[in-house]
């Protein structure tokens, strides 16, 4: 393998785990949403705005999670 092929494949690796990482990162904070989502309608919390807040933040943490592994599959 010459040197300029191997230079590719660590920087493919290096997008890959960039991708990866912000994968992990958005579906945690969707968790950490769910967990604040779901203790406020426990609560009887009648914060309809941050309940909606939280719906769009999920959405498009899940947006970006999809975009982030298309490009994984190209």
């Amino acid at each position: 393998m010459s040197d300029t092929e191997k230079d590719e494949l660590i920087e493919a690796q290096k997008q890959v785990i960039g991708i990866l990482f912000e994968v992990i990162k958005r579906l945690q904070a969707n968790k950490d949403l769910d967990e604040e989502y779901f203790q406020m309608l426990s609560n009887g919390n009648e914060n309809k705005i941050r309940i909606k807040e939280i719906s769009n933040e999920r959405m498009e943490n899940a947006k970006i999670v999809s975009r982030l592994l298309e490009q994984l599959e190209t």
